[in-house]
């Protein structure tokens, strides 16, 4: 199976790919069980302190991160698609119920597709200017969000999904 194509506009957005061999029903799994996300998603030694998804068109997808001096960062963003096994929408230009956001920053995409028994995985941030992909970028996105991947591989391969 392959992932969509999508227009990439190297200007605005940023792309993260990766062959992943875990099979993807646990990726998905992963990235949409709150008691399995909090364990990967914040690169270590951060760490995510509550989650809650609404895992619908409009629905929120809420979390908290906590930095390693203790700092909390509360998250909303909307959900705009959600595609079981396939594909995930995600915005902070929205909260849930579609409410505008005051702070809009990005648009993830995330794909999936079968691959063997593996997953082919993408995520793709989705900036308004050129600014705000170059901070992003500059925060670490490939480094971070590559990073996170890595993690929720290892912990699927824990066997806790």
């Amino acid at each position: 199976m392959t992932l969509p194509t999508v227009t990439i506009n190297p200007k605005l957005d940023l792309v993260l790919e990766r062959e992943l061999d875990v099979p993807v029903e646990l990726v998905w799994r992963a990235w949409t069980t709150p008691d399995h996300l909090r364990h990967w998603f914040a690169p270590k030694p951060w760490m995510i302190t509550a989650c809650d998804l609404d895992l619908r068109p409009g629905g929120a997808f809420n979390f908290t991160m906590r930095s390693p001096e203790g700092e909390e960062y509360p998250n909303t963003q909307c959900y705009l698609e959600v595609k079981p096994l396939e594909r995930l929408v995600l915005t902070d230009t929205l909260l849930g119920g579609y409410r505008p956001s005051p702070a809009p920053f990005f648009t993830a995409i995330l794909d999936f597709a079968r691959n063997g028994s593996g997953t082919r995985y993408r995520a793709i941030a989705i900036h308004g200017d050129e600014s705000n992909r170059q901070k992003h970028e500059e925060m670490g996105f490939h480094e971070g969000w590559g990073t996170v991947v890595g993690q929720m591989v290892d912990y699927i391969k824990t066997g806790a999904l």
